[in-house]
């Protein structure tokens, strides 16, 4: 949740009421089934799977700290939960409306292995604010340019300004730009919060580990560790940014020691702290007190005196790229257009971005020489590349939710736009 300094501009907020699940529940201890009681040591219960022992023992430790009103919201360690949910019973095979495997709720699941050490640290691939998982290595500002140049700007545009459906790297300077983020368009004139990797990002091990195993979009992974550093380094001077006091300039080279002494401009923008060993204490803490949202009270009914005020946007976003447009009519069609490739609506959506030239490494469409090279494998093969993947390209080229038969009318047009 980013840092809001607004929090009551709507009056009120509304909490979900409280299930308790009274006596009438039981469960099996054993051959014996016993009543669950509704209230344990003073404090309401809804019950997930626990027993009457594990109830009592995980509702001491909450009891002291938590509201009379959130009590009974606590997890299998004692502990309130997170996002104010509760955990409700299998009740005649049933949680509420919907019937529920209670041999699977029973029995402990047993598929696959345990991962071993090794195969643990392949998966353990992510680096840590605190630089956890960051690599020893270098890379320098120049190289940084040229590898963006080569690997990025067809989709990031030029000095990560920001390109069709990808987001830009840079709005400006990152120190005057964090400032924008308070900003409201209460007026038409008035600019509005300008967001991007420096002046949003709380951290900058983000960037590392987002550019080492999924960047460039079609070849994720092949990247080296000294790239990676190159292209960070690329990115903190486009954002005109300094590391330890010094700023980051065309000759900067970036390695690991310099690296971990990055401190983002919005490092304390976002609420609760959930880095480090308190980290999801703090969050727990954080959303189980409503004081922090809304106006404090849980409720459902009666929740405010008189009619609440409901603020509406004053000033719309006028300024969108392309204009908005509330046309309605059709296009006019000329007399001598042809008819449109059933393919071509789906190509301009979903493929364009890596067809559209060869700077990504697919086939150009309009490449005759490229698709003749394709077209040696048969028709066949090329639909099927198309469907599963081949090389950096993904299974239908990404977009999932494409059929088998939009995928070769996609396959026909590029083909037939290609001779």
């Amino acid at each position: 949740m980013y840092k809001s300094y607004h929090k009551k501009i709507v009056a009120t907020t509304l909490f979900a009421s409280v299930v308790l699940l009274g006596a009438t529940a039981s469960y099996a201890s054993g051959d014996a089934k016993k009543a669950r009681p509704s209230v344990i040591n003073g404090v309401p219960v809804v019950y997930p799977a626990m027993t009457e022992k594990e109830l009592k023992a995980a509702v001491g430790p909450v009891k002291a700290s938590l509201s009379k009103s959130v009590k009974n919201k606590y997890d299998f360690n004692g502990k309130a939960i997170v996002d104010g949910g509760v955990y409700y019973p299998i009740v005649n095979g049933k949680r509420g409306a919907y019937y529920v495997n209670e041999k699977a709720h029973k029995t402990a699941y047993n598929k696959g292995k345990k991962a071993t050490a090794n195969e643990q640290k392949a998966w353990d691939i992510d680096v840590m604010p605190d630089g956890t998982g960051l690599p020893e290595g270098s890379g320098s500002v120049e190289e940084g340019d040229e590898l963006y140049e080569e690997k990025c700007q067809n989709c990031h545009g030029d000095f990560g300004a920001g390109a069709g459906l990808y987001p830009r790297l840079t709005v400006g300077n990152a120190y005057e730009m964090q400032k924008t983020l308070m900003f409201q368009r209460v007026n038409p004139e008035n600019d509005g919060p300008q967001r991007a990797f420096g002046s949003y990002w709380p951290y900058a091990s983000t960037l590392w580990w987002y550019i080492k195993t999924g960047m460039p979009h079609q070849a994720p992974m092949s990247l080296s560790t000294n790239e990676v550093y190159a292209l960070s380094a690329y990115i903190l001077y486009i954002n005109e940014m300094k590391i330890d006091g010094v700023e980051v300039d065309d000759e900067y080279v970036l390695d690991r020691k310099k690296f971990l002494k990055i401190v983002m401009p919005n490092v304390d923008g976002f609420e609760p702290k959930i880095d480090g060993p308190k980290g999801q204490d703090n969050a727990r803490k954080y959303f189980n007190n409503p004081l922090n949202y809304g106006n404090g009270t849980r409720c459902m009914k009666n929740c405010y005196d008189g009619e609440p005020k409901v603020v509406r946007i004053a000033t719309g976003l006028t300024d969108f790229t392309p204009p908005l447009s509330s046309e309605k009519t059709l296009p006019e069609v000329k007399a001598d257009a042809g008819p449109v490739h059933a393919g071509k609506k789906v190509y301009d959506a979903s493929c364009a971005v890596c067809h559209a030239t060869d700077s990504m490494g697919a086939p150009a469409v309009g490449d005759k020489a490229a698709w003749a090279a394709v077209l040696k494998k048969g028709i066949d093969k090329v639909n099927a590349n198309a469907l599963n993947g081949i090389n950096g390209m993904p299974p239908k080229g990404g977009a999932m939710d494409l059929t088998e038969a939009q995928l070769k009318e996609v396959v026909d047009y590029m083909v037939g736009a290609s001779k």
